[in-house]
């Protein structure tokens, strides 16, 4: 059984096919229902299109280096499902995954119970908003958005907006938000500074060259801390450019620091916002001299010299508090990332903050696998183009449980 029919879930089913594995993929709404209905008007893709493919499915069109929209991704992923015939059950909300006898496990939806040898789950990594303590102590006049739930500028009050969290959709919705003419504070925390392109080719086609996508999670230091890492500040456009804070600040959003914390309708953010910048500059800078090491060691042609991005300017003498509530901040957007929904899954395999126990997906219960989110088993888990090889090993794995079980 697959609990989830996005396009980790659908990578699996291609693999168990291909293994001649009978399977159900389960979906709650239709294919990629969070994507459908989770994402905001103008999401595009963080990777270029000659990396978005799925097992037997590479991209196949004329724009290898342009960025798929909300739209096209979607008629992506409903033509590989139907490409791979993916045995579906659409409209069907799984309720609870549980143990059985005789080594098998129950799955019960709101259509009816299945029983199954081996349950994957694929239900991805960004089913519920992860929001900071400091969330409750918004004052009650300040609508609070997240992005799962915001979708344009339209739908915000007319007055400031304080987005939280620099990954990549903070920076976009923090640039979308301010064009349409609303001022815009960020706050901003640790943070991975990208640029779009480098040397004349994406920066994303050259992680992917240099093997730093391929990297394992058993290769990491500090495996837990590596997961929680926020995703790249990139935008995906058709004119390839950089979104960096530099960026923003000369559009004329107020760059802060983290929120540490809101008192008396007050936000108060960190003084450390020079230092997560500099952190931040000093990690790219080895990532680029990586990429010129590669570059060199193979004699690639390349069509531009090395280059460096300017340092992040930080005006020091920025304020750090900012009132909430008076009129000049109507809106919090909390950027702060997202949690996986396993509130339906009663296994014991959760550890003590609630994370489900596992290596590399191989969940500690047997026949259990988890698919998605951030370095599940490589540095491109978390991206499209990652699902190919995580399946692959997990699907392995799974046909020798089966055959070890039988």
């Amino acid at each position: 059984m697959v609990v989830g029919g996005g396009h980790s879930g659908l990578a699996m089913s291609k693999q168990l096919t291909d293994r001649m594995i009978d399977h159900v993929v389960l979906e709650r709404g239709a294919v990629w229902q969070s994507w459908r209905s989770q994402r905001w008007d103008s999401f595009t893709m963080l990777t270029p299109n000659r990396q978005t493919r799925l097992p037997g499915a590479p991209y196949d069109g004329d724009d290898t280096d342009g960025f798929m929209a909300k739209p096209q991704i979607l008629d992506f992923i409903d033509a590989y499902a139907a490409q791979i015939a993916a045995p579906m059950v659409t409209e069907t909300t799984v309720r609870k995954v549980r143990g059985a006898s005789a080594g098998r496990y129950e799955v019960l939806t709101d259509q009816g119970p299945w029983s199954c040898r081996c349950v994957v789950l694929a239900g991805g990594a960004c089913a519920l908003p992860r929001l900071p303590a400091v969330a409750e102590a918004v004052p009650s006049a300040v609508d609070q958005v997240h992005p799962l739930e915001y979708r344009s500028p339209d739908q915000l009050d007319e007055g400031g907006v304080l987005v939280v969290g620099a990954a990549a959709t903070g920076m976009q919705l923090a640039e979308e938000i301010h064009a349409s003419g609303r001022p815009v504070t960020l706050s901003v925390g640790e943070h991975v500074r990208l640029p779009r392109t480098y040397r004349g080719r994406d920066i994303q086609h050259w992680m992917e060259l240099i093997g730093r996508l391929d990297e394992r999670y058993d290769e990491v230091e500090n495996l837990r801390k590596a997961r929680r890492v926020a995703s790249p500040q990139l935008v995906g456009s058709a004119d390839r450019r950089t979104l960096d804070l530099n960026h923003l600040a000369a559009a004329g959003v107020r760059v802060r620091g983290r929120l540490g914390a809101i008192r008396d309708d007050v936000a108060l953010f960190s003084g450390g916002l020079r230092n997560h910048c500099a952190l931040a500059d000093q990690k790219l800078g080895r990532l680029l001299d990586d990429i010129d090491e590669w570059i060199d060691r193979n004699d690639v042609p390349v069509p531009r010299p090395p280059e460096r991005p300017e340092p992040t300017a930080v005006d020091r003498t920025a304020p750090l508090t900012l009132t909430l509530g008076d009129g000049e901040i109507c809106t919090v957007v909390w950027a702060t990332g997202f949690e996986r929904d396993h509130s339906w899954i009663d296994l014991p395999v959760f550890d003590g903050d609630g994370r489900i126990r596992h290596d590399g997906g191989v969940v500690d219960a047997p026949g259990v696998y988890l698919l998605g989110g951030n370095l599940l088993r490589r540095r491109k888990s978390s991206f499209l183009l990652g699902a190919a090889d995580d399946s692959a090993d997990l699907a392995e794995h799974l046909v020798g449980y089966l055959a070890g079980s039988a």
